[in-house]
């Protein structure tokens, strides 16, 4: 595995990371709607969202969810092993087109598990471009511990054998 891939025991309980910005488009939300087929009004119709508290539309919730897997699938890299599941998930505000939105991932508890992984418990939250959580929940995550390298025998060197005698004047 490449040198900047961490390992179960590269990380610890406190460590954070922030993804870099991505800005939501009106486009990404009618492609989700169409891989996903949730057409609500909410989300692709002006004129119904209008007359909503909202004033315009807002993204799916689940798009939300969705960019932050995969923004922080490389925030930190890891050695991921198995995704476990997502619990206490909480959507705390709308994402309207145009917001621009990262991932802080915080690692609050960690478990070996045997000699080959260990489980990882993350506190992750998607934040607008006002510093707002709009987000939140605890990601569960099984990574793979460093296998220790082999030691490489030392390479025997041949025995030095002269190419030709040393000349004497």
């Amino acid at each position: 595995m490449a040198s900047d891939v961490l390992h179960f025991d590269d990380i610890e309980v406190g460590q954070v990371w922030r993804s870099q910005g991505r800005t939501i488009t009106e486009t990404d939300v009618v492609n989700f709607a169409g891989m996903t087929g949730d057409y609500t009004p909410l989300h692709v119709d002006h004129e119904y969202a209008s007359n909503t508290p909202f004033r315009k539309p807002i993204a799916h919730g689940l798009l939300g969810l969705s960019l932050l897997a995969g923004m922080s699938s490389r925030c930190p890299n890891m050695a991921t092993a198995a995704f476990l599941g997502v619990r206490d998930w909480k959507f705390l505000k709308p994402l309207f087109f145009g917001d621009t939105v990262h991932v802080t991932t915080e690692v609050t508890e960690k478990r070996q598990h045997g000699r080959r992984r260990g489980e990882v418990i993350w506190r992750r939250e998607l934040v607008n471009q006002h510093g707002q959580v709009v987000q939140s929940g605890v990601f569960e995550t099984l990574v793979d511990i460093a296998l220790p390298e082999k030691a490489t025998p030392p390479i025997e060197q041949p025995a030095t054998i002269p190419i030709a005698a040393k000349r004497t004047a």
